[in-house]
């Protein structure tokens, strides 16, 4: 599958995850939002599917432990709800879901919901339920002398969700879901194009 990808959490610009160092306020909460251009699941077509994981971990992403949420559109087919459930919780769909499987220690249950994304690089937006579950609304960071948008890139041949992600901040980033709620306004937030082909 192929598509973007926008991603928030409560760290500091530029998140210490990239970098394999422990996350700035030591626990670490946010949401990844997919949204495929093209892909499929064996013969099952995902095209324009959006999807996103929640999750909230007790320190660095990589020491797991984490309680995570699937939240699917309700646009989705039951036959591609039921894949992305095999993906997210089989633990052998490659990467990134594997990862994100291995990371959570508790998943609460599938939320099924409508969800809105627009495409606009690191300007992208995203809701679920029309902002009542979710928003999310990308921004470049500012340089604080002269006020222009930065542009900043972080490629990364070993990164699990994409290979180039360009980094910003949230301008506004609220979860209103059970069990995962925070606001990580005015924290990080990154946009990329992804591609994933199976194990």
């Amino acid at each position: 599958m192929r598509g973007s990808l926008l991603g928030e959490c409560n760290c500091d610009w530029g998140c210490p995850c990239n970098f394999d160092a422990d996350p700035t306020h030591g626990h670490c909460e946010g949401i990844y939002t997919w949204a495929v251009a093209s892909g499929s699941y064996g013969d099952l077509v995902l095209d324009g599917l959006r999807f996103a994981w929640a999750n909230a971990l007790p320190g660095a992403m990589w020491k797991g432990d984490g309680t995570s949420a699937l939240i699917v559109d309700a646009a989705a087919t039951q036959e591609q709800r039921d894949a992305l459930e095999t993906l997210f919780h089989s633990g052998e769909a490659g990467a990134p879901f594997d990862i994100l499987d291995a990371v959570t220690a508790r998943w609460l249950e599938t939320v099924v919901t409508p969800i809105a994304v627009e495409l606009d690089g690191i300007r992208s937006r995203a809701t679920f339920a029309g902002g009542d579950l979710y928003q999310v609304a990308l921004s470049p960071i500012e340089n604080p002398v002269t006020g222009e948008p930065e542009e900043v890139y972080l490629d990364k041949p070993s990164g699990i969700t994409a290979l180039r992600t360009e980094l910003g901040m949230a301008a506004v980033a609220v979860s209103r879901l059970e069990g995962l709620s925070f606001d990580n306004t005015g924290a990080y937030g990154e946009y990329s194009e992804f591609e994933y082909r199976g194990p």
